[in-house]
């Protein structure tokens, strides 16, 4: 099994008014996971950051000041509050914040990741999986090539929910990725045909379904 580790519960923010031109700056980025969620504004300090993020939206990366912050998630529009947490960011670091779990069972969450944004070598592609699907269980993973047969082994096994891999170095090339209930070769979550561009950094995100839908996976572009 390749080597993993569980992503700690950080927050996030998102505002270049925000940030005085001589302060030192990390790199943040923001994804909204809730399937049940609906639009959220994100406040920092009590400002607000981020207008409207919908289910599977996800920003570019931002530079915002370094040091702790409060972070406030509220439903669009309004100053009901679903979530409120304090934060560190680190100078030079770049972040991606994910909003995680579901409202209706109170399992809603922030959770970050530190992020490679150095591009690979020409002709390979970085790529990472982060299991983000709070009502699935603990997964395998499979990367095949499109369409072949699942291997004997899995790329990765035994994923639990809020855990992220780290970065693989592959050869540039269409993919499949398969996402499978942990010691099975059933399918929860499938990929398809998946190009991965040379030069290029990818997390692949395993998420929650909308109500009577599949899970289903975010590819994030890290990098190009």
């Amino acid at each position: 099994m390749k080597k993993l580790f569980s992503v700690a519960f950080f927050a996030l923010m998102l505002a270049v008014s925000l940030i005085p031109a001589s302060a030192q700056t990390a790199r943040v980025r923001v994804v909204h996971a809730s399937s049940d969620a609906p639009g959220v504004d994100i406040l920092v300090d009590g400002n607000v950051a981020f207008q409207n993020l919908r289910f599977k939206d996800y920003t570019n990366y931002t530079a915002v000041p370094a040091g702790m912050r409060m972070l406030s998630i509220n439903v669009a529009g309004t100053s009901t509050t679903a979530l409120s947490l304090p934060f560190t960011l680190t100078s030079g670091v770049s972040y991606t914040f994910y909003a995680f779990g579901k409202l209706s069972n109170s399992s809603l969450t922030i959770i970050g990741t530190g992020d490679d944004t150095e591009a690979p070598a020409v002709g390979s592609v970085k790529v990472r999986v982060v299991h983000g699907a709070s009502t699935a269980p603990t997964v395998d993973i499979f990367v095949t090539e499109p369409f072949a047969a699942l291997p004997s082994t899995p790329l990765l096994s035994g994923v639990p929910y809020t855990t992220a891999s780290h970065y693989l170095t592959v050869p540039a090339a269409d993919y499949q990725a398969r996402v499978t209930v942990a010691g099975t070769k059933t399918v929860a979550i499938d990929s398809r045909r998946l190009r991965l561009m040379s030069g290029t950094v990818r997390t692949i995100v395993a998420i929650d379904p909308v109500a009577g839908g599949s899970f289903d996976l975010l590819v994030l572009n890290d990098v190009n």
